[in-house]
């Protein structure tokens, strides 16, 4: 199915990709590239990320007010709602700043997973449909394509940084007096392994550079949060 914006978005990174590939024959071609686009994406979200820590180092500080209202007003949610919207407001925290790295990084995702699986861009062979990492396509998918010992590896450090990822956002929740992530939003952090059953082994290899800076990210950008650094 072709959607026009993506599909235009996808022309360029995939010119991108193709030429930095090629630079990088000798040091892993497109499977490097993939890593190098995708750290540079990264570093390019900094700002977003170092907003989102002064979020949430204002969210930590209000922790205490939040835990007043929530203890004057907790049986009636509308108006606690109501309170906590007035006092963010009041203060200048965004309670969603923390979100914007994440739905940033979407569309990259999408294009990703559609270079590796689109027979044709911008009315030319697919080209990477024929690199390889491990000596095996970076359009392989688990389910369907074979090779499954190679994805081991990703699901075992998608596992680990979704256990990093679910244990702090926890003590995140108890350091600002916010909700502990319940239900689907429990178990987002695993998401990320869920998909490696369908996307190419490209997205897997993005998947694993993103998120492990983010670990990066939290162990360095948050050192003396409440929450603690992981």
């Amino acid at each position: 199915m072709s959607i026009p914006f993506v599909d235009d978005a996808t022309a360029v990174v995939y010119s991108l990709i193709v030429h930095v590939a090629g630079a990088l024959a000798p040091a892993g071609g497109v499977a490097t590239a993939i890593v190098l686009c995708t750290v540079a994406l990264r570093a390019l979200l900094l700002p977003l990320t170092l907003a989102a820590v002064r979020g949430e180092r204002s969210r930590a500080v209000l922790a205490p007010k939040v835990r007043e209202l929530q203890q004057r007003h907790g049986q009636d949610r509308a108006r606690l709602g109501t309170e906590l919207t007035e006092l963010y407001r009041a203060e200048g925290v965004s309670p969603l700043a923390g979100c914007l790295p994440a739905l940033v990084q979407a569309p990259f995702f999408m294009i990703t997973y559609r270079m590796f699986s689109a027979a044709r861009i911008a009315g030319h062979a697919n080209v990477l449909l024929t690199h390889q990492l491990f000596g095996v396509a970076l359009s392989t998918r688990l389910i369907g394509g074979g090779h499954p010992l190679v994805f081991v590896p990703f699901v075992v450090v998608l596992v680990g940084l979704g256990i990093l990822a679910d244990r702090r956002a926890r003590r995140v929740a108890a350091a600002n007096a916010t909700a502990v992530p319940n239900g689907i939003m429990r178990v987002l952090p695993y998401l990320s392994v869920a998909s490696l059953l369908v996307v190419p082994l490209a997205a897997a290899l993005y998947l694993v550079t993103t998120m492990s800076w983010t670990a990066v990210e939290n162990a360095v950008l948050r050192r003396g949060l409440p929450a603690g650094g992981a």
